[in-house]
């Protein structure tokens, strides 16, 4: 199936309040320009040398999502353009991206990363880590970034009962801190999980807003 063919088959899948993030990383611009002209506009990158190469030759109303971890030394690059910083999973890096938006006096949307999966090597917060990080942005004044929501990665497993479980946890997480730090932000709404091996699982628990790539552009060769 072409890219065309499998963006309208996901489509018809996913409910029209959650959001398809095509995640195209490795992926050459030509595939990008197909998902585009179906009317495809969320885009996400894990890359900042290759999201800011793509977001040079794409057309301007495209929403970038950056979905990778991110060095504290590459913000710069990526705040006069990205819609969504996913990634944040530390107070420096948090810091440092309202450091590079007041600079430039662009307010930057984020997601806060928690780590809920079994596997050491996803990156993310827990919830002391995003306490110390909320209590940090109500004292240091960080009002140039929106805390927009909630990210996480569930384990690579079959065990779907697992991931349901890491799902729930995500969400339950997202409406504690709603409840206790945001419950007059409307801007505080997203809950962002699920991938091509599990977004059916995910919109089921909940996510606003998937991000899948290999089961819109193919199976990725990495070089």
């Amino acid at each position: 199936m072409s890219v065309k063919e499998n963006l309208k088959d996901i489509r018809t899948k996913i409910p029209s309040n959650v959001r398809l993030v095509a995640v195209s990383k490795t992926m050459p611009v030509a595939a990008l320009q197909e998902a585009y002209q179906t009317g495809q506009r969320h885009f996400g990158e894990n890359k900042v040398q290759e999201i800011t190469q793509k977001h040079d030759v794409m057309p301007g109303d495209i929403q970038w999502h950056f979905i990778g971890h991110l060095q504290t030394n590459k913000v710069k690059f990526i705040v006069p353009f990205v819609a969504l910083i996913e990634s944040v999973d530390s107070l420096k890096l948090l810091r440092e991206i309202h450091k590079q938006g007041k600079k430039i006096d662009r307010n930057i949307n984020c997601l806060l990363q928690f780590h809920i999966a079994e596997e050491e090597t996803k990156f993310g917060l827990d919830l002391n880590e995003a306490k110390e990080l909320l209590e940090a942005i109500h004292k240091e004044n960080l009002d140039f970034v929106t805390i927009c929501g909630v990210m996480g990665m569930a384990t690579y497993t079959d065990d779907s009962e697992q991931i349901r479980k890491e799902f729930r946890h995500l969400k339950e997480t997202f409406h504690w801190l709603k409840e206790t730090h945001f419950k007059q932000r409307v801007e505080f709404k997203e809950i962002s999980m699920g991938m091509s091996g599990d977004y059916m699982l995910a919109i089921e628990e909940g996510s606003t807003n998937v991000r899948i790539g290999s089961n819109i552009f193919g199976i990725r060769t990495y070089v």
